[in-house]
């Protein structure tokens, strides 16, 4: 296979796997987010936005010979999803830990672009939670670089399996320390906001939000 006419998070994944690259290390090569890699395995249909097959063209194009070989046999050999090399240890569940950052009466929330690029959505910070990592410090940790502020971890609301992404997710309630929110990935985001807490479910549909979530901000659904 000399070219891909149209990337999907399958042929993205089999891209990932002919590298022989983790979820990080992709992520890296690609300049992107390790949201949106993960995403691509539980997602294989979906068809990344224009600058993601842009990205994708070019670690094809850059990629070795016999990169590109294990490419083309991955690809014509199953029709699943591809997933990275690990050194040969165990798959790991997918986890992520979800920021939900107060300050006084309002919570920060960031819009994403879906990945296909045809909508966006409201959400709080999140980050994917590597094995043998904490939870608070990646909550804390992809808050900053997602929105420029600053925060500590007060409490742990819970955990559930994600209603839309069906991964592992874990809730953290986080205050506000310094910072001015702005958007700091402007290739995964849109808009990151402070919302007075009343208003959160205008911008994130109730039955989307997390319990805990509502219970801890006194929200009424």
């Amino acid at each position: 296979m000399d070219f891909v006419s149209e990337w999907t998070g399958r042929t993205a994944t089999a891209l990932q796997a002919s590298l022989r690259m983790s979820n990080e290390a992709f992520a890296k090569h690609l300049g992107i987010a390790v949201r949106t890699v993960a995403s691509w395995h539980t997602k294989p249909d979906v068809t990344p936005r224009q600058e993601m097959q842009e990205l994708l063209d070019t670690a094809f194009d850059r990629a070795s010979g016999p990169g590109k070989a294990r490419f083309k046999r991955l690809t014509e050999q199953s029709d699943e999803p591809q997933r990275p090399a690990a050194g040969g240890g165990p798959v790991q569940a997918l986890r992520v830990a979800i920021a939900v950052v107060t300050d006084g009466s309002r919570v920060l929330i960031v819009c994403r672009r879906d990945e296909n690029g045809d909508g966006i959505s409201w959400q709080f910070p999140a980050g994917m939670v590597k094995p043998g990592h904490a939870a608070e410090t990646v909550a804390i940790r992809e808050t900053l670089g997602e929105t420029g502020v600053h925060c500590a971890v007060t409490r742990k609301l819970g955990e559930r399996l994600h209603p839309i992404t069906h991964v592992q997710a874990e809730y953290l309630l986080c205050e506000y320390l310094t910072g001015e929110a702005q958007n700091m990935d402007v290739l995964e985001n849109v808009n990151v906001a402070w919302v007075e807490k009343t208003k959160l479910v205008k911008f994130i549909p109730a039955e989307q939000i997390f319990p805990p979530i509502l219970e801890a901000l006194e929200v009424s659904e």
